[in-house]
């Protein structure tokens, strides 16, 4: 396994424990200070928080997916998780933290973007090759 499969399954590994953990806190530890809406942005952003770490696996496992395009879609993937899903974190939170976080609102979407860029150069590459 090269060095770039090594990176992105070790990334993906990090990213699905870190999910756990995220999640675990988020049931055990919101409930009682969030509202159920918050809550429930909070969970979207533990799900595609997932999602994004099995693909991310997979892509490290795949052979047949070339060098550029398994790059291109980790740092997709990987700046779609810290975009769309670190901002519905944070802004779960909004209501408890002293500070405002409003102007991350703007961030969800652009990592929504970089989600769905990954996806379409993976089926592009995949294609292509």
């Amino acid at each position: 396994m090269d060095i770039l499969h090594k990176k992105t399954v070790l990334t993906a590994c990090i990213l699905a424990a870190s999910c756990i953990a995220i999640g675990a806190f988020g049931a055990h530890g919101l409930k009682q200070i969030v509202s159920q809406d918050s809550l429930a942005i909070y969970v979207t952003g533990t799900h595609y928080h997932m999602y994004h770490a099995l693909a991310l696996l997979v892509l490290g496992c795949l052979p047949q997916i070339s060098s550029k395009t398994r790059a291109t879609v980790f740092w997709f993937f990987l700046l779609g998780t810290v975009f769309f899903s670190g901002s519905l974190y944070v802004l779960a939170l909004k209501n408890v933290l002293p500070f405002n976080v409003s102007f991350l609102g703007p961030i969800t979407p652009l990592g929504g973007l970089l989600f769905i860029l990954g996806w379409l150069r993976l089926g592009y590459g995949v294609v292509k090759k």
